[in-house]
């Protein structure tokens, strides 16, 4: 079943979201940096901006264009159609705290391709996974099913963070339909199936270990206890902007402010609220503890395209031991939001890669 979204979000909703925001409880005042989490005069801006900010016009765009439900009722998946119908096909998905905005820059950089970009089962419009379903083994066959059935049959994928797992098993159970795959991270993860690290690449996973103990609770929390953290992020426009307004400064070079527009800051704030889905969001870290990513070597061939400013930065021989890899990237600057930060520089790193394969 294919069915065309069109949101439009009640305005007694829009107004219940202002008389919360006007009658926040602030924390005490410990210090205005981000030493200790998120710093009180940014959230104070986002907050202010938030309560003014035109959702409903947001909206409007979003009915203007291509917009999909797909599946049945229950299980459906949003997809984002944008670029040129008919041209070679492109899969972009994204990662936590974002949504399918992330990719608004960059597919206006790929409009000559046609240009998919789904929203996670769980994020914003796409339906959540049921008690036992999860994982991104389990969202990669979710979004394959979808695409089979707008009739979409071989595509490149790209993905970043919690959308790098997904698309790297989508070439796990796809390798004839997924004609290359464009990550902007080394999965980690496939340390654990290897044995024979180098120094280097010892190193690289000492890092992160490290990264782990120092910045890592907000990921403990939710591959542990999702739901207790979810009651805050439905219930309060404060709670919610101040978690993910941290990872946005955090994991990027200079003020957030600088790097990401606030407009697209609110605009995927407002869709986690609107759709209540920032607690299902989060919960996508739950599943992927109980359902890890199936092992394998790649056949299809890839590449890498890192931002110096992200979570890690990988190591090119241990991708190449993982990865057909045919192109490994390291851009001049950028962090973990680099499709927001640099979308041209993303989108031409990818349309490189796509005319090499």
């Amino acid at each position: 079943m294919i069915t065309r979204l069109q949101p439009r979000t009640a305005p007694d909703e829009i107004a219940d979201l202002r008389r919360r925001i006007a009658a926040t409880r602030w924390p005490d005042d410990v210090g205005d940096d981000w030493s200790r989490g998120t710093r009180p005069t940014a959230l104070r801006r986002v907050l202010h901006a938030w309560a003014t900010f035109d959702w409903p016009a947001a909206e409007a765009r979003l009915r203007a264009e291509e917009h999909l439900l797909v599946g049945d009722p229950g299980s459906r998946v949003h997809l984002w159609r944008t670029g040129t119908p008919g041209a070679p096909a492109v899969v972009l998905v994204h990662g936590w705290p974002d949504s399918f905005l992330r990719f608004r820059g960059v597919a206006t950089h790929l409009a000559d391709l046609d240009v998919i970009v789904p929203s996670i089962p769980g994020f914003g419009y796409s339906d959540a996974p049921g008690p036992d379903e999860g994982g991104p083994r389990w969202n990669a066959e979710r979004l394959l099913t979808a695409l089979t059935e707008i009739g979409v049959e071989r595509f490149a994928v790209h993905g970043g963070d919690l959308g790098a797992a997904i698309v790297d098993q989508l070439a796990l159970l796809a390798p004839d339909r997924v004609t290359g795959l464009h990550l902007t991270d080394v999965p980690l993860w496939r340390v654990a199936d290897d044995d024979h690290l180098s120094a280097e690449e010892q190193a690289w996973a000492d890092a992160a270990e490290a990264w782990e103990r120092s910045e890592g609770a907000y990921g403990a929390q939710q591959r542990t206890k999702p739901q207790t953290l979810a009651a805050g992020l439905t219930d309060s426009p404060a709670g919610l902007a101040s978690w993910y307004l941290e990872k946005f400064q955090a994991w990027g070079e200079g003020d957030v402010f600088d790097r990401i527009p606030l407009d697209l800051i609110l605009e995927n704030l407002s869709l986690h609220w609107f759709t209540r889905t920032a607690g299902r969001a989060v919960r996508v870290y739950f599943d992927r503890r109980r359902f890890p990513p199936v092992g394998g070597r790649v056949t299809v061939p890839t590449a890498f395209g890192l931002f110096p400013y992200d979570i890690d930065h990988g190591v090119e021989s241990f991708a190449r031991r993982w990865y057909p890899t045919v192109r490994f990237t390291r851009f001049p600057s950028g962090g973990h939001f680099g499709a927001m930060e640099h979308p041209a520089l993303l989108a031409d790193d990818l349309r490189a890669f796509l005319a090499d394969v």
